[in-house]
């Protein structure tokens, strides 16, 4: 899985690695395969909608300092 961020802290998680830094976008790769990174899934599992259990990435990002891309363009 891969966020993509405009700010990271300095030190991350074992799970969690820089792939690129190009003009203030930062790619960072989670190996979700981690027993660390299922403990924190579990951690901030919550019912997203009506019967269907899952993990919001701004509530994984907010975890770790790590500032999202927001994605939704209202044009």
């Amino acid at each position: 899985m891969k966020l993509y961020a405009t700010n990271i802290p300095q030190t991350l998680p074992i799970w969690a690695t820089v792939i690129s830094n190009n003009s203030g976008l930062i790619e960072v790769e989670i190996n979700d395969e981690d027993p660390g990174f299922h403990s924190i899934i579990e951690e901030l599992a919550t019912e997203i909608q009506p019967g269907i259990i899952g993990v919001k990435a701004s509530d994984l990002c907010l975890m770790f300092s790590i500032e999202m891309v927001e994605t939704n363009e209202e044009n």
